[in-house]
């Protein structure tokens, strides 16, 4: 039976406060753990399965053109070869998170250089490899098209311009104003599991066991490609190790292989290169950004400007939301706000940890501590001046909003109060910086179903196809389950990431946990339901607890009441009107000290603290390691990430993780993080907001605006790599 839930008003009772196990907020472990260090959790490629062939993509060497093969008939005549595809249903590049339909499909024509145009298929990788790289693409009638989003010809964004009051007058008449442009670059995911699928065919039915985050959505996308129902595909992706975006949407490899089982008549394995995950799923666009501030005496904003300019390929319609947190974080009744997206022959941008606020907040926070500057103003302080008490663009209320507490608890365990003076604190041949920058993240609740089974044994088994992509999945939804049924953790069975089970939200815009968890929560309610009927007692008056039912001053064993019964629920929460009547989103504050090498303009950030306020906490340490996360992925974007496109022709010239920098342990100081006790009714009925994206949101501009305390130089094209520093100096 399914327990409908819309999310239409605010879950003022706050249930969970009231539960007796104590599962709910504490820190414990994952559970999948000890399967993932030891090397038994099986990820997507490593099934082994009899008689299974391997199949290898084939890149496009150029970005326009009709494809044709050279040696096609060669590579056939080779050792162990079976086949060599290039259907008209592979696709030109990955589906767009939530997409819920293939994107745009056919190899024939290349449209930008990477593009996987056909996979070799053979007895073994080996030999299929050997066959791939030996396969010659030929590129026919091709063309000069645009690489470079500064020349490239722009699409306005209409349903993203604002404009409220006067800018240009608040501009002229400010006591002070700021107006500066930044530039950000593309980014890759990184995932350290590369994009992979095995797919095997059974009649008209498909199993693929992939790496993907939303499989609800991937299900439809994948059926839609092949041209089959999506009732005979099942999708199997119990572990994901990382995603970051990268996988929320269908990839080549996934079409590629269900074709080339079907072809073959065997189950067929399909894995990514690391270049190929580079070049060919998805990017975070490079951004451009001017930024204008006008403030008066107090410091307090009179204007706020946001214009930016993001790109894609032809055909797709995802631009990088990065005016989205600007439009509620401060207030100023002047608000100009528009982008622009160019048209580029490169790999296919779409979302990556954060879309948005990740790069956008860090604009915009570099902003800001520009205009404090200018003013001559503590950064936090201007920061706490313009909190504003509304939407101030809708007039909303906000939800829940902890920002000026984060900001002030942010500033005291980090020491803010010891910050020196621009350029005045040197340890050595290091100056010395200290830098700071608010957080702000959008929530979300989506559509999410659950089933939870109370077995005749007194155990509990949660059942639904979300996917744990290293958050905490199976942690956090044993937990619910739990304290809701008063049951330890170690009696709740977690099944995730199969397509036959009931559809979830899916792991992705940080709305994972919280409707997931919704579902779980609703299920569990109507079992607690049922349980208290068989009771003859108001479900509010039975406490459960240590597997037993406490009610009217007696003790039962859950199994003594469910005499050999079972009690299954299906969960379904959708979201209502609470999506609409507030501004709901999460607030935090990093703060960083760094050193800056006078000689070289190296920079090393010596500590960094992060407080963060997302509703209730399901799982202190699980958030806390995403928070860890997200700061690290700061740490990147603000001094070495950059993904390098070759001006000629759009190739990513940095392909692997060789070249690609990404924080290691020598480049990570002792990170800390506070998350802030919150409850939020409008959010669900758990009161818990999403958290996997909110460390990122920001951070990056914490450790630039450090480098500016620490030299006095500012600069405005991350990441800030030493020969940007010293050119400065």
């Amino acid at each position: 039976m399914s327990e409908q839930f819309k999310m239409d008003a605010p879950a003022t009772d706050r249930r969970l406060d009231g539960m007796a196990q104590g599962l709910v907020g504490a820190p414990l472990d994952r559970p999948e753990g000890p399967l993932k260090v030891t090397g038994r959790a099986t990820y997507a490629n490593e099934w082994q399965i009899e008689g299974m062939a391997h199949g290898v993509m084939v890149r496009a060497p150029g970005n326009s053109g009709k494809v044709h093969f050279a040696n096609r008939d060669a590579v056939l005549g080779m050792a162990g070869v079976l086949a060599v595809i290039d259907d008209a249903r592979l696709l030109r590049n990955p589906a767009q998170g939530t997409a819920n339909q293939a994107p745009v499909q056919g190899p024939g024509e290349a449209a930008y250089l990477g593009q996987l145009v056909a996979v070799v298929v053979a007895e073994s990788f080996e030999e299929a490899r050997h066959a791939a790289q030996s396969l010659e693409v030929v590129l026919d009638g091709g063309v000069v098209v645009p690489v470079d989003p500064v020349t490239a010809a722009t699409e306005p964004q209409e349903g993203k311009h604002l404009d409220q009051g006067d800018l240009e007058r608040a501009m002229t008449e400010a006591a002070h104003a700021v107006d500066v442009t930044y530039t950000t670059p593309s980014h890759s995911s990184a995932p350290m599991e590369p994009h992979a699928s095995i797919a095997t065919w059974e009649g008209e039915k498909l199993t693929l066991r992939g790496s993907y985050q939303m499989l609800k959505y991937n299900r439809n996308e994948l059926a839609d490609a092949l041209g089959i129902p999506p009732d005979n595909l099942r999708i199997l992706s119990p572990y994901v190790g990382g995603g970051f975006g990268s996988k929320l949407g269908l990839a080549p490899e996934a079409v590629a292989a269900a074709i080339a089982a079907q072809e073959t008549g065997r189950p067929v394995s399909v894995a990514l290169t690391r270049p190929q995950v580079f070049e060919a799923t998805m990017r975070r666009s490079e951004t451009r950004q001017r930024l204008r501030l006008a403030a008066d005496e107090s410091g307090r904003l009179i204007g706020v400007g946001h214009d930016a300019r993001v790109s894609n390929l032809p055909g797709e319609s995802f631009a990088e939301p990065v005016l989205q947190a600007t439009h509620f974080l401060y207030g100023g009744q002047n608000r100009h706000l528009s982008m622009e997206l160019a048209r580029v022959h490169r790999l296919c941008a779409g979302s990556v940890r954060a879309p948005g606020e990740a790069v956008g907040v860090t604009v915009l926070e570099n902003a800001m501590d520009e205009l404090a500057a200018r003013i001559g103003m503590d950064p936090v302080e201007l920061r706490r001046r313009n909190i504003p008490e509304k939407d101030p663009e809708s007039d909303k209320p906000f939800s829940s909003r902890r920002f000026r507490e984060a900001l002030d608890s942010g500033a005291e365990a980090f020491g803010w109060e010891q910050r020196p003076g621009t350029g005045q604190r040197r340890d050595g041949d290091w100056r010395i910086g200290y830098g700071m920058a608010s957080a702000a993240r959008v929530n979300i609740l989506m559509e999410s179903q659950a089933r939870v089974t109370l077995t005749p044994e007194g155990r509990a088994r949660v059942e639904t196809d979300m996917t744990d992509i290293g958050t905490g999945t199976y942690a956090v939804l044993g937990q619910i389950a739990g304290e809701m049924l008063g049951l330890p953790r170690d009696a709740v069975e977690v099944v995730l990431g199969d397509t036959d089970l009931p559809p979830a939200a899916g792991s992705g815009g940080s709305w994972g946990a919280s409707s997931s968890g919704t579902s779980v929560y609703i299920a569990c309610q109507a079992i607690r339901r049922q349980l208290a009927e068989r009771l003859g007692v108001a479900e509010g008056e039975m406490t459960l607890k240590d597997g037993q039912a406490v009610f009217a001053n007696e003790t039962r064993a859950l199994a003594d009441i469910l005499a050999g019964d079972e009690i299954a629920k299906l969960g379904h929460v959708t979201p209502g009107e609470t999506s609409k009547a507030v501004r709901q989103a999460t607030f935090g504050a990093y703060f960083a000290e760094v050193a800056v090498h006078d000689a070289t303009g190296e920079t090393r950030v010596r500590r960094m603290h992060g407080s963060f306020a997302a509703g209730r906490i399901l799982n202190a340490k699980t958030a806390r390691s995403q928070c860890l996360g997200g700061m690290i992925f700061g740490i990147g974007m603000a001094l070495t990430e950059e993904l390098a496109f070759d001006g000629r022709d759009g190739h990513v010239a940095n392909h692997n993780l060789a070249e690609y920098h990404v924080p290691v342990n020598a480049d990570v100081p002792q990170l800390s993080v506070d998350l802030l006790d919150e409850r939020d009714d409008w959010a669900n009925p758990l009161q818990a907001k999403g958290i996997g994206e909110l460390g990122i949101c920001g951070a990056a501009a914490a450790i630039t605006n450090a480098i500016y305390n620490a030299t006095g130089v500012r600069v405005r094209d991350y990441p800030a790599t030493l020969d940007k520093v010293i050119a400065g100096m």
